[in-house]
């Protein structure tokens, strides 16, 4: 594989632009570029979360299959060329699949739960948050532009997945989900 880059500073971005990986320059805050800085935040956020789990936790292989999509999805987007496709519907199974899978050995839900319970499933939770506020990005994106909507399909996937991973989480070590106590009404 060549070098990727050869030098880290070019100075091309110190008035507010930014190339995209078609040669094309948008502005920072373009929705282009809102999205893969999210993307990217998400992406950060999962490592943190890998690098929490013991060695030996099935989700860690998991969770990193998911940082390297989510590295696809920002190339998707960093191409800007709808038929530059790389997150298909086949991948979309798979996580459903993985899904399904991980919620089978979960008790039904009978209750909100709140991020928390331990330190690696809070942090799921914070990356399901995150997720969520990309894929708004995303969908943003999609309002303005041609994107792959396939993309958006993974990261609805993705914070359900998070969302289970964040229960089994909480339960690993004996611990158990914090569950949401609401307040009475005033009368």
């Amino acid at each position: 594989m060549a070098n990727r880059l050869t030098k880290i500073y070019t100075r091309t971005g110190d008035k507010g632009t930014t190339s995209l990986a078609n040669g094309s320059k948008v502005n920072k805050y373009h929705p282009r570029i809102e999205a893969l800085g999210d993307t990217d935040e998400l992406n950060c956020l999962l490592g943190v979360l890998i690098a929490e789990l013991p060695a030996q936790q099935p989700l860690r292989k998991l969770l990193l299959q998911c940082q390297n999509d989510l590295f696809d999805l920002g190339g998707e987007l960093a191409v800007a060329d709808p038929g530059y496709t790389v997150i298909n519907s086949e991948v979309i199974t798979q996580m459903e699949q993985q899904i399904d899978t991980i919620n089978s050995d979960l008790p039904p839900l009978r209750e909100f739960i709140l991020p928390g319970g331990n330190r690696a499933a809070a942090l799921c939770h914070q990356a399901r948050s995150v997720c969520r506020r990309t894929e708004r990005r995303f969908v943003e994106l999609a309002d303005q532009e041609t994107v792959n909507q396939i993309s958006a399909t993974y990261l609805n996937r993705l914070s359900d997945l998070l969302f289970v991973a964040a229960r089994v989480l909480a339960r690993q070590n004996g611990g158990d989900e914090v569950l949401w106590q609401p307040r009475k009404p005033a009368e």
